[in-house]
Order: C-alpha cells, then structure tokens, then sequence
C-alpha cells in the first residue's frame, strides 16, 4: 500500500504540480526546477505561499525542502550539501556567516551584479557583506522583543509605550506572581536558548559576550549584574519550550518573556502583543542596542547549476512590492516600505516595535565556532540557574573555558 501510494504520489507531481494554493499547472522538459533549502515554519510557508506568480512567469517550478535549524546548519554552514546534493536558494541564519565565508559555500551576490537597496533597514544589512561583497540578502526580520500579555501588563497599569526598563518588567512579573499567575517565562530547554533568552538583559546591563576581537568577555561586572537580575526575574516565572511559552503568555497565564516575531501573529484583538527592549536596565540607567537578531538572510550556494535562475528568483523574493505582501502571511520584512506603511500598521500595530527593534538590533557573535561558545556558555549558565555554581563560579569557569576554545 506504501509503494502504491508512493507511486501516485511522484505521477501526480509530473502530471500536475501546484504552484500556489490549489492552482495547478503543467511542467515540460523546458521547466527550470530550483531547489530551496529553507527553515521549517513560518519562515518557509511565506515563501511557498509567494512564489507561484514567478514560478508561472518563467516557467520554474520551487522544489522546497523545509528543515529544523540544526539540519539547514549542517547541509548549508557545515558545507553537507556540497557532499550530498546541490541547492538554488538556501536560508541563512545571520549567526552563520562566519562559517559560511570561511568554507566557501556563498556566492559572491555582488560579482552577480546584485546590490542591497537603500529601503532595507540598515543595521540589518551588516551581517550580509563580506570584505564589502554581498553574500546575503536580509528576508525575515527576526529580532527578539518583549512578548507579553496584554491583560497581566495592563493590571499593573502598564503598556507597550510605558515599560520603560528591566525595573519594569521586573515589577510587572513580581505582581503578576502575587496574583497567583506566573511572571517572566524563559527557554532552558537547550544552550543556545539560555543564551540567546539572556542576551537582551546582559546588552541592557551594558554587556557583551565578546569583545571587538572577539575575545571572550563573560566573567565581567556587567554579566555579573545581569545574571543577578536574571535569577530574580525568572524566580517569577518557569521556564517552557517555545510554543508553551508562547500558550502561557497569549493565554493569560504568564506575564511576558523573550519572543520572535515569527512566533506569534499579533492583531488589534490578540491577547499578547510584543514590545521592543529599551536597553536600559533602569530608569535612570544609558540605554542600549538590546533587541538581539535573528534575521533569517537567503543565499545562493555555491555550488548551484542555476544562479542565473536563481538570482532572478532572489531578486523577486526581495521585490518592496512582494515583500509587503508577505506581512498577510505572517511575513516581517525588513523594509521600511513595509514596517512604516500605514495600511499595514492599522491592521498589524506591532509591526512598529518590530521596526525599532530591528533598527537598534545586534548581531551575535560573527565567528566560526559560535555553535561551541554558545554550548560551553550555556552549560555553565545552566549550572548557575540549577543552583550548582555560583554566579561567580559560573562566568569564572565559563570564561575559561571560552578562552581555551
């Protein structure tokens, strides 16, 4: 029965495959297919629900993988897909960079003739050059912000426009917790959430992870002022895996906690909504860059037998026009053309926090061994969360052992 339904299956792709929705059109041998290697989720869906208009215009059919964040690491950053099969298109996490150009598995955009344009956010596009070449292009503006419930923050008279620093939230989670629901939620399910979670909180504290040579900077007064509010924080709350997180806070059981736009779809009428960080830890204290990126970038791998093709197709995926369209599909652009247009503002208020989260965003860490520090970072920092280190002993360990990696 499998091999029957496997059979019909791969007859009715050559018969008819479906370019967009439940429209259908036929293929010949002159069709040109483009392999895309993209992020499972929404990230994937907004470009799956786009391209049927370029697929009919030239006669291109989209073969889409979608892959968990680890798989898309290893077949497009470790270099796997040299070895096992080629793609067009393939989906970047801004963090990758460094391993991308160190192996050589980019095309150089702009020996293609391919240039950012001046409506992209700015910040956003640093991550997408190399020795002043373009490698990638900026498509999904993931930035971290506040996600919270709207009733719980408004019980403690506040709201988007007046929670002002980490002192707020804090307030707002400890009288969430008084009434008997939970405050602050966080990720500790893996390293790389525990880190990821924490860094808007030690950017607010004035802290890094690295220095401007990327020198590990853990076992510092900042990181040390920060892990001490973080602890008090998160006394308020539990930690959760994402969509948990996601159910406790838009389900007015928690407070807030670290979230991505790409999460959550956030109306006039939902009950969460999402804030950008201030950067500053009090009321009184400089505010910093404290909203972390995760900007998902496209690429050209390069290895592919269809750059032309591709290109063509990059270009269309970063069109103003076909961007803003996305937003419908839970797309986040980061084009101001999108994020500022007052059509779509009315309909998706966030999208002017996202905006200034993604104008005051940082970058992680641009080094090949990301993966390792961020391991070796987050064990350590779940020792001090499980009470088995000292926040002291903790940064001190860490930081050595960062500085033997």
């Amino acid at each position: 029965m499998r091999k029957l339904t496997g059979i019909i299956l791969v007859a009715a792709m050559i018969i008819g495959l479906t370019a967009c929705g439940e429209e259908k059109r036929q293929i010949d041998e002159n069709t040109v297919i483009l392999k895309l290697a993209l992020r499972e989720g929404t990230y994937a869906d907004v470009i799956k629900e786009c391209v049927g208009a370029f697929e009919e215009k030239n006669n291109v059919f989209c073969e889409v993988e979608e892959l968990s964040e680890d798989d898309l690491h290893a077949k497009v950053a470790d270099g796997a897909a040299d070895r096992e099969s080629s793609y067009d298109i393939c989906m970047v996490d801004s963090s990758w960079m460094a391993e991308c150009t160190a192996k050589g598995t980019l095309s150089n955009l702009s020996d293609m003739g391919y240039e950012l344009d001046d409506d992209i956010i700015p910040a956003t596009k640093e991550i997408c050059y190399y020795q002043d070449d373009v490698y990638l292009v900026p498509y999904f503006g993931n930035v971290t912000g506040l996600l919270y419930s709207r009733a719980l923050v408004g019980a403690s008279d506040y709201d988007a426009d007046s929670i002002d620093s980490l002192q707020d939230i804090l307030k707002i989670c400890k009288e969430s917790q008084a009434r008997g629901n939970l405050g602050f939620m966080y990720r500790g399910d893996t390293e790389n959430n525990i880190v990821v979670d924490f860094l808007p909180i030690l950017l607010s504290y004035g802290g890094w992870v690295v220095d401007e040579e990327n020198r590990p900077t853990v076992d510092t007064e900042e990181f040390r002022s920060a892990m001490e509010y973080y602890l008090e924080l998160i006394a308020t709350g539990d930690d959760a895996e994402k969509d948990d997180l996601i159910s406790a806070i838009a389900n007015d059981a928690a407070a807030m906690g670290i979230g991505w736009p790409g999460w959550y779809t956030v109306t006039e009428k939902s009950s969460a909504a999402y804030d950008a960080l201030t950067g500053k830890a009090d009321a009184d204290s400089i505010a910093y860059n404290a909203n972390v990126y995760g900007v998902w970038t496209i690429g050209i791998p390069q290895n592919s037998t269809k750059k032309e093709m591709a290109l063509k197709l990059m270009e269309y995926l970063m069109d103003a026009n076909v961007q803003k369209s996305t937003v419908e599909l839970g797309g986040v652009p980061c084009r101001y053309s999108s994020l500022k247009d007052e059509e779509i503002l009315e309909k998706y208020p966030q999208y002017e926090q996202v905006c200034q989260a993604l104008e005051g965003g940082v970058y992680r860490p641009v080094m090949e061994n990301w993966s390792d520090f961020y391991t070796i970072l987050g064990e350590e920092m779940r020792s001090i969360l499980n009470e088995d280190k000292s926040i002291e002993q903790g940064l001190s360990d860490a930081q050595k052992r960062l500085e033997q990696l």
